[in-house]
């Protein structure tokens, strides 16, 4: 007997200014100044933290462009700190706040989780390996006060993000697996999570490589920079796309049954989201000019880095389909 979800009309959200959530605030708009300070003193021409000899400092004018797009991006943060508190957020079209609360949360979370896990690394003796290093590029202490600002920024985001998102869509998550309608898993989500898990194979198996040590595939000036925190980096890369992949086979598919409904959708936001984010950003990266032609992306680096894009966009596109079906399934049956 098929068994489905009882509906349930959505509930009247209301975000109220509660202590927690003003707290929360705070903090994510706290966090963004110190990024934003360094910032703002390197596009009046200062050089703290950044060393003499130091890349930044041969195109002035391409490095204060750049800044201040940086400005202009963390100075969202607070945007949204505020969309997400205050009642006139609640009137903010759907897909205008999710999609740049999505590409925050993809460009987050592997800092969130790579951060600490290359502290620990470093921590236990894994040292730099021999090379050109960060240092020369920046300070160690600027990406010590510039990652713990966004570590930070994601978790006040993050919580902020979940209180609003279950004020205003929580009666479309409730529920498990197993209860979900058989219509909510149609053809179209399942030829989505196959492609995503088929674009995935070639990724996930040059980042785990990389992740082991193997060279083999990078630039040469990639291959010699290698430190443990590159290769903590690559190992984080894989478990995001094996979240992004698995959490598209249990929606479209109807795999764990006995899970709540919102843990494979929480695996396909987080997961779709660093793995695009992150894709498009070292897609773009590698489209660049680079004057040294070890530092040029090669070509197998340039296709993980679509793949993993295209991967991404895959399963995001996948969890958009399921909230528009669910959605429009609980209003017929409000009616």
């Amino acid at each position: 007997m098929t068994q489905s979800i009882t509906p349930v009309a959505a509930p009247r959200p209301a975000v109220r200014p509660s202590r927690p959530r003003r707290l929360l605030r705070a903090v994510a708009v706290l966090s963004c100044l110190p990024y934003l300070g360094l910032k703002a003193a390197w596009i009046a021409g200062s050089h703290i933290g950044i060393p003499e000899g130091s890349a930044l400092l041969d195109d002035r004018v391409g490095m204060a462009v750049i800044n201040a797009l940086s400005v202009l991006l963390d100075s969202g943060v607070i945007v949204l700190a505020l969309v997400l508190t205050r009642p006139w957020g609640l009137r903010v079209p759907a897909w205008l706040l999710a999609f740049p609360v999505w590409v925050a949360t993809g460009l987050l979370a592997p800092i969130m989780t790579g951060f600490p896990a290359q502290l620990v690394v470093r921590a236990f003796g894994g040292g730099a390996a021999p090379g050109r290093g960060r240092d020369a590029f920046l300070h160690s202490w600027v990406f010590t006060v510039v990652y713990s600002g966004f570590i930070l920024q994601g978790i006040a985001l993050g919580a902020l993000f979940v209180l609003y998102a279950r004020d205003r869509w929580g009666h479309l998550w409730r529920g498990r697996v197993w209860e979900l309608p058989v219509g909510v898993a149609g053809p179209a989500h399942r030829a989505l999570a196959v492609a995503a898990a088929v674009l995935a194979l070639l990724p996930l198996t040059v980042h785990l490589l990389w992740a082991c040590g193997v060279s083999a595939g990078l630039s040469e000036g990639r291959a010699a920079d290698r430190t443990s925190d590159f290769l903590v980096l690559e190992a984080v890369y894989v478990v995001f796309l094996v979240a992004a992949v698995a959490a598209g086979f249990l929606l479209a598919f109807r795999r764990g049954r006995a899970l709540p409904v919102a843990v494979p959708l929480g695996l396909a936001w987080v997961g779709s989201g660093a793995v695009a984010c992150w894709g498009g950003w070292l897609s773009l990266a590698s489209l660049g000019g680079v004057e040294d032609i070890a530092d040029r992306p090669t070509p197998l680096m340039s296709l993980a880095y679509a793949g993993q894009m295209l991967v991404g966009f895959l399963v995001a596109a996948l969890g958009v389909y399921w909230f528009a079906e669910r959605s429009a399934r609980t209003a017929r049956r409000a009616v």
